[in-house]
This record gives structure tokens, sequence and C-alpha cells, in this order.
């Protein structure tokens, strides 16, 4: 019988290659493995991530450190010798290094913009110049583009040519000699026509492009209708001036949905991951909801104490109120979270608002009635098995169901309004988080559970 021996692990493997200080095995190793495996090694042993990067060749060491964390990217720039730096921000795609400078100090971006080659400079310095969250920061100068008059032959010749330094060779692009976009199209339409054929000869001239200025959001909306790969992005005048690649829409959708979650959970949004926020700064992002919300809880007192008397006279009445709370504020969360995840996936507008309105209108009175009908039954189990509630426990169990609905119905119309009218009015309605809707369902859902007491308690027990 034979034993197998068991093969030493990455990390294993590493330690071992790394122990030897020779920079030819070092290199060997690392750029025979995997770009996320190597990522892996940079998290896993802090201490030797900027020797992972440097020792690797320039090409993958750009291709593993565009996907690593802000944070670590931070400590290796600072960590890294002037010259390896200046090799791997030049050999960075141009949209991941404006990603990467925009988020440093304006002093930092100024010293490492120094370093690198005039002609990356300049490409910088072009796209750091679109505000921020637009396509312009996203778009990458580096594609294969052709002329009409070309044929498919001369157009293998020009990506052999420039294919290598291109963001992707999916489609190429057709422009004038005025440099404006006439059309795009896919490689496979190339490869499937006879070599002397004319690039015009395949043009159809529908094409759709993006503007530098657009919102990052607006271009995952395109990119998810049209099922495109990489979309050109064009001046006003129909200048071709880049093009923007899914890969960074899906970091931008990654990150959007962080900071929506974030948002709905009553803080502001980290721009680093959560262990390497400082604690004073994660203290800011934080403490402000919640001075907001203590505040908006205090209006609950004001309403409460509007009600002191109601409560005096039926003692009762106070025992129902977290129920109550409770029931509005759950149903307006719910209602936010489903409009605020519909609009993030372009299943809904504002303009779609009054058809939201009827069906939240109606599934609020739906649930509503089933809570409702649930509480008068509380309250008529509690008074034929435990002898709660007194002779009019009939009154009560009909007030507290009728106030049920009531709060449940404005509960769902206030979380699927508020985030609709934030949007029209040019906010985040993610900043209608949970936490907020609730806190304004509380006050409101204790006026209307008081004043429905009042009305159908009166001459009774009031």
């Amino acid at each position: 019988m034979s034993l197998e021996l068991e093969q030493p692990s990455l990390q294993e493997q590493f330690e071992t290659v790394i122990q030897t200080e020779d920079k030819l095995l070092i290199r060997d190793f690392l750029d025979d493995q995997n770009i996320s495996d190597v990522a892996e090694l940079v998290y896993e042993f802090e201490d030797y991530e900027s020797n992972i990067i440097a020792g690797m060749s320039i090409n993958r060491a750009a291709s593993v450190f565009k996907i690593l964390d802000l944070s670590v990217q931070k400590r290796i720039i600072h960590d890294l010798p002037p010259n390896t730096t200046a090799s791997l921000l030049n050999e960075l795609p141009a949209d991941d290094r404006t990603d990467f400078l925009e988020e440093l100090p304006s002093n930092v971006v100024r010293e490492l913009i120094k370093l690198m080659d005039p002609e990356e400079r300049k490409i910088t310095l072009s796209l750091l110049g679109y505000p921020e969250n637009s396509i312009g920061r996203l778009m990458t100068p580096d594609y294969v583009y052709v002329y009409p008059w070309n044929t498919i032959e001369e157009v293998f010749s020009t990506i052999r040519k420039y294919g290598k330094d291109s963001e992707t060779i999916n489609v190429i692009y057709v422009i004038n000699d005025k440099g404006e976009l006439l059309d795009d199209i896919r490689i496979r339409d190339f490869i499937l026509n006879p070599p002397d054929k004319k690039v015009s000869e395949l043009m159809d001239e529908r094409f759709i492009s993006l503007h530098p200025e657009d919102d990052q959001e607006t271009a995952s909306e395109v990119f998810k209708m049209n099922n495109r790969v990489a979309l050109p992005v064009v001046s006003k005048s129909n200048k071709l001036l880049g093009i923007v690649t899914i890969d960074d829409i899906l970091w931008v959708a990654t990150e959007e949905f962080s900071e929506d979650m974030q948002k709905m959970g009553g803080t502001a949004a980290l721009d680093e991951p959560y262990l390497d926020v400082p604690l004073f700064k994660l203290y800011k992002k934080r403490i402000i909801w919640l001075i907001i919300l203590f505040v908006g809880e205090t209006l609950t007192i004001a309403a409460m104490s509007s009600f002191q008397e109601t409560l005096e006279q039926v003692l009762v009445l106070s025992t129902f109120i977290p129920l109550i709370i409770s029931s509005g504020g759950n149903s307006g969360s719910q209602a936010a979270t489903l409009i605020i995840q519909a609009m993030a996936l372009g299943e809904i507008t504002v303009k779609d608002w009054w058809r939201i309105a009827r069906r939240e209108i109606q599934s609020g009175l739906y649930m509503g009635i089933t809570l409702g009908i649930m509480g008068f039954f509380i309250v008529y189990g509690g008074y034929h098995f435990f002898g709660l509630f007194g002779e009019h426990y009939v009154r009560i169990g009909f007030a507290i169901g009728t106030a049920v609905i009531g709060v449940v119905l404005w509960g769902t119309i206030m979380g699927s309004m508020l985030p609709l009218l934030l949007k029209r009015l040019g906010a985040d309605p993610a900043t209608s988080s949970t936490p907020f809707i609730a806190t304004l369902v509380d006050v409101t859902g204790l006026l209307i559970y008081f004043g429905t007491a009042f009305m159908l308690l009166k001459g009774v027990l009031l």
C-alpha cells in the first residue's frame, strides 16, 4: 500500500520561498500563481504585502494591486520605493489608477502624479477632472479603433499591434478622421467575414454610448439593459473619449449596494472596510443618525403627553403602545426596503408613484385588517381566559383592531412614498433608512392610535 504525500499549502510554499530571499525564485513563484491567490497572500501576510507586489513582474503586480482593498493599496504605495511606485502606477489601467488616486489626499496625489510618464500623467489628470461618481472617472483610453475604409485584414493587424494594451478587444470602435464615433462592432463580426471586406460594409451605425458627465449608476442600468461588456464614452460633439467596461461597473454596483445597506441601517456610508475605519471616525458616522433619531423620538413623548389624561382614564391603552408602534414601524420598513431595492434595480421610477401608491394602499389594507383582527382576538382572548380588559372588552378590542389597521396602512404609505419623494428631490432614497421611517411612523402612529381610541371609547370609558 502506497502513501501519498500531502502537498504543502500555498501559504506554506510562500513562507518557504520568501525566506530564501532569492528575488528570481520569489518572482517565478508569484508569477506562477493565480491573481486571486496572490491577493489572498497579500491579505494573509501583511508584513510582506509590499514585498509581494514589488517581487512580481510589473504587469501582474498591477493586476493584483487593482483588486486589493483601498487600505491595503495605501499601505503598499507608502512602503514601495519611488521607482517601483512609478512603474506600478504607469502599468495600472487608467480607470483603476484614477479610482485609487481619487481616494487619496490632494498633496499625496500631486506627488504620485509626478512619478508617472508624461502620457499617463496627462490621461490621469484628464480623468480626475471629471465630477466624482461620473462616467468620466471610470473610462479608460485603452481601446482599439479602426476606420470605415479599413479592410478586415487591416483590422486584425491593428488588433495585433494595439490589442495587448487595450482594456478589451471584444468590441472594436469605428471612427472617422475627426475622431467621431461611427459604430461599434463585435470581434466575431470581423472573424466571420472575409479579410478583403471593408469595415463600412459591416456598419449599421446603431450603437449605444455614454457621456463622461453621466452618473455611474446610470451606466450600470445601461449595461444591464443592453447586455454589453463595454460601452463607448463620447463628448457632446460625439468625439470618442474612451470606454467603460463591465468589470468597473460591477465594482460600482457593489459599492453602491454596500452604501445603500449602511444608510438603510441608519448610519452614514463607510468608504473603508469596517475593521480599518478609525474608532472616532466610526463614531462620527453613526452618532449623527442616532442624534437625529433621538430627537425624532422626543416627538413620541410629546404625542403621549398630549394624551396623558386619556391614558390615566383608560390605563389598558398603554399596554398596547409597543404593539401599535412596532406594527407601523415594521410595515413602513418593509415598504421602504422593497421600494429602494426596486429603484436600485431599475424596476420602478418616480413616474410610477401612483401605481406604487395604489398597490401599497391595497396591500397595507390587507395586512392591516389581518393584524387588526389578530389584535381584536388578543383582547377577546385576554378577557375570556385571563379576565383582562373589563366589561367593555369588545369596544376596546374593536378600537385596538381599528387603530392597527390605520397605523399599518399609514406606515406602508410612508415607507413607499418617502423614498420616491427623496429621489424626486435629488436626494439618495437610501437616506430614508428603516430607522428613520420607523421613527416617523412611531410618532404619527401614536396620534392615529390615541385618536381612534378617543373616538371609539368616548362616552364609554372616556
